[in-house]
C-alpha cells in the first residue's frame, strides 16, 4: 500500500479550488449561488475526530503488543489495513471538498458586506480547516499503522 502524498492532495486541494471558484462565479452569473450548509464543516471534523480516535487506539495496541504485556489486545493486520485505507480515503475526500468550499469561499470574499455571504463564508472557512483537520488525521493514522523498517539485509544467494 502506498503512503499518502502530500504532493497530490496539496493538486487535488488546489484544483478543487480554482474549479469551485470559477463555477461559483458562473453559477452567480445565471442564478443564484448554493450555500455552504452549515453541517459540512461539523461532519468533516466529526471524521477527523473518528480517525484521530482510531489512530490512538491502534498506537497503544500496537505499543502494548511490542511490549509484550500480558493483557495486550493484538492488533490484527487486516483491520489496520482498513484503518490505513479509510484514512487515505477519507484525506483525498477531504483534500477534493476542502478546495471545493476554499474556492467559494474565495469567491464570496468579495461579498461580505451581505451578513448571509459572510455567514456562508464562515461556513467555507471552518470547512476548510476541518478538511485539513481530517488529512492530519489520516496521515497520523498512516504514520502509526506503518510497519517498523527491516534493518537486516536481505540474504544474497552464492
Amino acid at each position: 500500500m502506498k503512503q499518502l502524498r502530500l504532493k497530490v492532495l496539496a493538486g487535488l486541494f488546489a484544483v478543487a479550488g480554482v474549479l469551485s471558484w470559477g463555477g461559483a462565479r458562473l453559477w452567480e452569473a445565471f442564478g443564484t449561488l448554493p450555500s455552504v450548509p452549515l453541517a459540512a464543516p461539523i461532519v468533516l471534523a466529526v471524521i477527523a475526530v473518528v480517525l484521530t480516535a482510531t489512530a490512538l487506539s491502534l498506537r497503544s495496541r500496537l505499543r502494548a503488543q511490542r511490549e509484550r504485556r500480558p493483557d495486550a489486545k493484538g492488533v490484527e493486520p487486516l483491520m489496520a489495513a482498513r484503518a490505513v485505507v479509510f484514512g487515505q480515503a477519507s484525506a483525498l475526500v477531504a483534500a477534493l471538498v476542502s478546495g471545493m468550499y476554499g474556492g467559494t469561499g474565495v469567491f464570496l470574499l468579495g461579498s461580505l458586506d451581505i451578513p448571509a455571504r459572510r455567514d456562508q463564508a464562515i461556513y467555507a472557512g471552518f470547512s476548510v480547516l476541518a478538511g485539513f483537520a481530517v488529512i492530519a488525521a489520516a496521515i497520523f493514522l498512516e504514520r502509526v499503522c506503518k510497519l517498523p523498517e527491516d534493518d537486516d539485509e536481505a540474504p544474497t544467494r552464492a
